[in-house]
């Protein structure tokens, strides 16, 4: 008998997502209700303090899927890469 395997996602954060998150690398698996890059974000929750509903994915985070910029509302598929971008300044 064959187990059935959870699909997931490879989620990289970067900078102060980083720093905020406490880690850069993760997988995580892919919610059937949340196969879009923003849908992924609510699901980790990232921008919500404890008790507060999970928040919308900033306007100025940029995300990235399988190496490639793409739109917050792009789909994923199981085995994607889904990077999370914060601005970044620099001098």
């Amino acid at each position: 008998m064959t187990q059935q395997s959870i699909p997931t996602v490879r989620v990289r954060l970067f900078a102060g997502l980083r720093e905020r998150a406490g880690w850069g690398e993760r997988l995580i698996p892919l919610d059937a209700q949340r196969t879009t890059a923003a849908g992924l974000w609510r699901q980790l929750a990232l921008d919500t303090s404890p008790g507060e509903d999970s928040a919308e994915l900033p306007a100025a985070v940029r995300v990235a899927i399988n190496q490639a910029f793409a739109a917050p509302d792009s789909p994923l598929a199981p085995g994607d890469e889904v990077a999370f971008l914060p601005p970044i300044t620099g001098g």
